[in-house]
């Protein structure tokens, strides 16, 4: 198992996938450390010490190599997530581009119009105030809805807007006809763009179905997930 998960890492370095490649290096490398613990001869052992040792140099390269690509706001990494797949909550997301110098957040989704969709964005601020960032500031630019579930839909987001107040947070909220990118900044340089914005989730089955409550339990509809990391962090 080792030896595959290095062989994968090898083939994402070639193809220059550096953050899958870093991931593989890093699994590969703790299985072949506990099959060097179980080995009793010295010979292979020795071996086996050479070659973790080049993958664990290889694999401190790539973390320069990723670092140097965040400063110079080159950085991007690309999620798939497939029709069905599940373990895709906003906190798994999201939360390791929270860190506690995050104070002021964009978001563009022209889909925060039906029920469920105000509730998905309700959840997203849930994960902001639990997060380890202090946010003072959630800028929203969404866009109307076209039907009779306007009233709803405002009614809704003021009263996020109201209860974020109680949490010290200020919801900024603006309403645009003509928006159509879907896009969530974050004042620390992380921007991450999905394709179906926040409603990437589908519908459960039941109100008493598992993966009701928990988003990570939910099945999700096929979507693409785009990090980058930028210096400028253009304002709504």
């Amino acid at each position: 198992a080792g030896a595959d998960t290095v062989k994968r890492a090898v083939e994402l370095d070639l193809a220059s996938r550096f953050q899958e490649s870093l991931v593989c290096y890093q699994e590969g490398i703790d299985l072949l450390l506990q099959v060097v613990k179980g080995t009793k001869d010295e010979a292979k052992k020795q071996r086996f010490r050479q070659k973790i040792s080049e993958y664990m140099t290889r694999a401190e390269d790539i973390k320069k190599h990723i670092e140097k690509e965040k400063q110079a706001g080159k950085y991007h990494k690309q999620i798939r997530i497939e029709e069905d797949a599940t373990g895709f909550s906003y906190e798994k997301l999201f939360q390791e581009y929270l860190t506690e110098i995050v104070s002021e957040v964009w978001v563009e989704d022209p889909y925060i119009r039906h029920v469920h969709q105000v509730y998905n964005f309700l959840r997203f601020c849930e994960m902001l105030i639990k997060g380890p960032c202090k946010v003072k500031t959630i800028h929203l630019l969404t866009s109307y809805d076209e039907g009779s579930g306007r009233h709803q839909q405002v009614s809704g987001l003021e009263e996020i807007q109201q209860s974020l107040r109680n949490y010290g947070v200020t919801l900024n909220i603006t309403f645009s006809s003509s928006i159509h990118d879907r896009e969530i900044r974050f004042n620390n340089g992380w921007m991450i763009k999905i394709g179906r914005g926040l409603d990437y989730f589908k519908k459960p089955q039941g109100h008493f179905s598992i993966g009701y409550c928990d988003f990570d339990l939910r099945p999700c509809r096929e979507t693409t997930v785009d990090v980058f990391h930028t210096k400028h962090t253009k304002k709504v």
